[in-house]
């Protein structure tokens, strides 16, 4: 019974009601406009020549890598290698020092070997060539290469190693 009621009560709501809805949405047509902006102007561009074959190729490897100068240091690898050239340079110990006239050696420990360097030797695996000799200490200059690719010189030392007391 509810239900009737509620259906006859909406029914008599759609009559006048309506009717001003739809004159006051007539009305308020009549006075709308719409405004849409005008389009930008478009502006002419300048035409350019492009010719590929003169330019740099973008994705080229050697875009990327910086060029190497001719001539730079490199290691010679066609003369014949030293004995000392096959061990690292960690792994070696000066353990003394000769001195013969002028000429100064150095005794190098590598295995239980002794060895005699004097300067212009090489030893280590990095190229090392022996540039001075004193009481003391050994000094090389190795070659190495760089993450470039490059062969760039760096000095290292051989200091002598002082024999431990207690040690036979």
């Amino acid at each position: 019974m509810t239900i009737l009621a509620c259906c006859l009560g909406l029914g008599a709501c759609s009559g006048d009601e309506q009717q001003d809805i739809r004159a006051w949405m007539d009305e308020q047509a009549k006075t709308m406009r719409g405004s849409v902006k005008p389009l930008p102007e478009i502006k002419p561009y300048a035409v350019v020549a492009y010719s590929a074959s003169t330019l740099v190729e973008p994705f080229r490897a050697s875009r990327i890598e910086p060029e190497k100068a001719p001539g730079g240091v490199r290691p010679d690898t066609q003369r014949r290698k030293e004995p000392l050239e096959a061990y690292p340079l960690e792994s070696l110990k000066m353990v003394g020092v000769m001195r013969q006239n002028k000429a100064v050696n150095a005794l190098i420990m590598a295995d239980k070997s002794l060895y005699q360097v004097k300067v212009g030797n090489y030893m280590g695996q990095n190229f090392g060539i022996v540039t001075s000799i004193s009481d003391t200490s050994m000094a090389l200059r190795e070659l190495v290469e760089d993450v470039n690719g490059d062969w760039v010189e760096r000095t290292s030392t051989l200091m002598l190693q002082e024999r431990q007391e207690g040690r036979k």
